[in-house]
């Protein structure tokens, strides 16, 4: 069983950064996949970024932009987020799994309770 604690989110005003943290309960977090996806209101959940041993992955809409990075040692994850706009306001979940398909939410087995980042025009 793996636990996921989401933080950092919060109101930023466009052009601006957040780092969201998502601490990792649970041994088998150097074997997982984690990514992160987001929801806005009234849409359905999208794909924001992965990593998956060593590859990394980005939706097109945040790459160059979004950067995450993982601590194995803290059992932490981060999404670094710079250049936000307002479009990328949602909540941001993170997820963990042992899965082959890193940037489908099917393929994660664990999730987190979500963080709201707000980013105002």
């Amino acid at each position: 069983q793996v636990q996921l604690v989401e933080s950092g989110g919060g109101l930023v005003e466009a052009g601006g950064s957040l780092r969201l943290s998502c601490a990792a309960s649970g041994r088998a977090f150097r074997s997982y996949s984690m990514g992160w996806f987001r929801q806005a209101p009234g849409k359905e959940r999208e794909f924001v970024a992965a990593v998956s041993w060593s590859a990394q992955y980005y939706a097109p809409s945040v790459k160059g932009r979004f950067s995450l990075s993982r601590d194995n040692g803290k059992n932490t994850v981060y999404l670094e987020m710079n250049s936000l706009k307002p479009e990328d306001t949602a909540v941001y979940y993170c997820a963990a799994g042992a899965t082959y398909r890193p940037t489908q939410p099917a393929g994660y087995d664990y999730w987190g309770q979500g963080t709201q980042v707000t980013v105002s025009s």
